[in-house]
């Protein structure tokens, strides 16, 4: 059997948590902590370690998903995350603009952790005030070839989509390796 270590990360309240626990297939480990600072309170809780979540795709690949934490004062578990990973997933909040140029930032540090392929998933498309992909892109200042990908992380059937575009990127990488 083969497993394979994809990274979800992004800016805070991107949406990687939901990502990971709508396709588990074990329950999430998780690391959320109540927020406790009024300026961070978008929502309840945020992820202080990781999240990690396990999807087997046949009887001879499971994926492993590790979820980073998306605030700055825990980034120094990037890195540690990002050892053996064989791809990542940058979530990007579509309908907050304001945190484009932190997932940027995001990609870029992952980028230079490790040069594995890589997708965008554009979160919370469902949303009235989700920005349009194109718009995103130009934003984001991607690369036309980077794959830009629609994503409600409340969809398991969207979100193992994502799944499979990346997994599709890795195995494309690891033929051309050989």
């Amino acid at each position: 059997m083969q497993t394979v270590k994809m990274v979800v990360t992004g800016p805070f309240n991107a949406g990687k948590t939901e990502f990971i626990r709508s396709v588990s297939e074990i329950d999430v480990v998780s690391t959320e902590r109540k927020i406790t600072a009024e300026a961070e309170r978008i929502k309840d809780t945020t992820t202080v370690a990781m999240d990690f979540g396990r999807i087997t795709v046949d009887q001879d690949l499971v994926l492993y998903l590790f979820g980073t934490p998306g605030q700055k004062r825990f980034d120094f578990m990037w890195e540690i995350l990002s050892e053996g990973m064989l791809g990542f997933i940058v979530m990007v909040d579509s309908s907050r603009p304001e945190t484009f140029r932190e997932a940027r930032g995001i990609l870029e540090t992952f980028r230079a952790y490790a040069p594995t392929p890589y997708v965008v998933a554009a979160n919370k498309q469902d949303k009235d005030d989700a920005w349009d992909l194109e718009d995103m892109r130009i934003a984001l200042r991607l690369d036309p070839k980077v794959k830009l990908l629609e994503c409600i992380a409340t969809d398991k059937e969207n979100v193992k989509t994502v799944l499979l575009e990346l997994l599709f990127s890795i195995l494309a990488e690891m033929d051309t390796a050989e």
